[in-house]
């Protein structure tokens, strides 16, 4: 008799472990969405030494030389472009002055994903010295982000500057198939990159801007 009794204790113990989990994990993607999902582009950002943007779509591109055009920072990285993609072309698809995409503008090949993008950008912020950096990326991407970049940019403030495509702070996101999937994909990737502080690993690739994007933008 003892041995049943032991086998059900134990299924009941396991199964209250799953659903606790399940809870926990779930009970954190309505947070995750419902904190990216409130997040607003800053109306009047504070001026920063430099401003970093992470490749991954043309708002973003679009956001940073803004930030840059306006005075907003004296220099801009552009992170994790496709190697095949010239300077030209990026100057094309964003429509920036050329003089000042010449003078104000690096460009990081080297990244392929966001800890590249971490690791890069900490090399380039060290090498200026700066000391306040604001980071462009988008509103769902921004938490991961400044996760990885916090890591590695010890001695630099941070300004995160969220690129919002679409308003999802009245909860649609819960209703719209394709908000939904991004949404609990990057929500994943967040809880590997906090996982990452104990058991080290490297998501996939994810950031890279690829030669269709440029080309599309730049007509």
């Amino acid at each position: 008799m003892r041995a049943p009794r032991r086998i059900w204790s134990v299924l009941r113990i396991s199964a209250f472990l799953v659903i606790a989990a399940a809870t926990l994990f779930f009970g954190g993607f309505g947070w995750f969405s419902s904190h990216v999902s409130r997040l607003s582009t800053p109306s009047d950002p504070q001026k920063a030494d430099a401003i970093i943007v992470l490749t991954g779509g043309q708002s973003r591109l679009d956001a940073a030389m803004d930030l840059l055009e306006s005075g907003k920072g004296a220099r801009l990285l552009i992170s994790g472009v496709h190697p095949a993609a010239s300077r030209r072309q990026l100057q094309l698809a964003t429509g920036g002055d050329k003089q000042l995409f010449s003078c104000c503008v690096d460009i990081d090949r080297a990244a392929l994903d966001t800890i590249g993008n971490a690791e890069e950008s900490a090399k380039w912020v060290e090498r200026h010295a700066y000391g306040s950096v604001i980071l462009v990326t988008n509103n769902y991407h921004m938490p991961r982000s400044l996760l990885e970049m916090g890591r590695l940019l010890h001695d630099a403030k941070l300004e995160p500057y969220p690129v919002v495509n679409s308003r999802l702070d009245d909860g649609s996101w819960l209703t719209k198939p394709q908000a939904l999937r991004v949404l609990f994909t990057e929500y994943n990737k967040y809880l590997l990159a906090l996982a990452r502080a104990v058991v080290p690993m490297r998501p996939t690739h994810d950031s890279s801007v690829s030669m269709a994007e440029v080309t599309v933008s730049g007509n």
